[in-house]
């Protein structure tokens, strides 16, 4: 296969590169930007395309960014790569403060009466979820009794609230996001057809000096 990799990774390296990946978190952002700039759209368009994806980021449909942020970015006839690139606004590194927020903003909207999750009670909630499911699937192929209470809390307690409290910071985020990357990548495209313009002429008024008779 042609994109095969030469060499194969263990799993371990493979989760290690999704939390940290080679290179670090700063190369990795530079290296979005520089696709994000790059893209052959409107200003306009690859923003909204920014924008549908730093909005996901404040979802709790991990696994599902891609999609979502893809479909966004289709309604807001945006582009559909950026809005994928945009995802990266949630990482490791960002994933427990936009959790919190989005908590803490669910709570407050839906009117409820309980603390905020903590870093460890929210990731725990996460991962019992997750092994709840794994449970009840096995479950259905042996003897074992479905138990849905972990995944009862984790929608009541984590998921619901986090769903209707993302939308306010994921909406303020995304909007921000929108108008400073307009006129950054405005500005860079301008910059980019200004140097493929000087480019063209030089390579043309080089090959009319090349086509011109030399005197003896």
């Amino acid at each position: 296969m042609v994109f095969k990799r030469r060499d194969r990774r263990p799993v371990w390296r493979i989760v290690w590169e999704g939390i940290w990946p080679r290179g670090g978190w700063r190369r990795s952002a530079m290296y979005v930007k520089h696709r994000l700039r790059r893209l052959p759209d409107t200003p306009e368009k690859i923003a909204r395309g920014i924008f549908a994806g730093v909005f996901t980021s404040f979802t709790p449909l991990y696994g599902l960014h891609f999609v979502v942020a893809g479909l966004i970015a289709t309604v807001m006839r945006g582009n559909i790569l950026a809005s994928l690139l945009a995802t990266f606004f949630g990482n490791p590194l960002t994933y427990v403060p936009i959790g919190v927020i989005s908590l803490k903003t669910g709570y407050l909207l839906m009117g409820l009466d309980r603390p905020p999750a903590e870093h460890g009670n929210l990731v725990t909630k996460f991962v019992r979820a997750g092994e709840s499911v794994l449970q009840n699937l096995k479950a259905y192929f042996t003897d074992d009794v479905a138990n849905w209470r972990d995944l009862d809390v984790f929608y009541h307690d984590v998921f619901f609230p986090y769903l209707i409290g993302g939308i306010l910071p994921g909406i303020i985020c995304g909007t921000i996001a929108y108008y400073l990357s307009v006129p950054l990548l405005r500005a860079y495209q301008k910059r980019r057809r200004g140097l493929l313009k000087a480019k063209l002429a030089s390579l043309k008024k080089k090959k009319t000096a090349d086509g011109k008779p030399r005197a003896d």
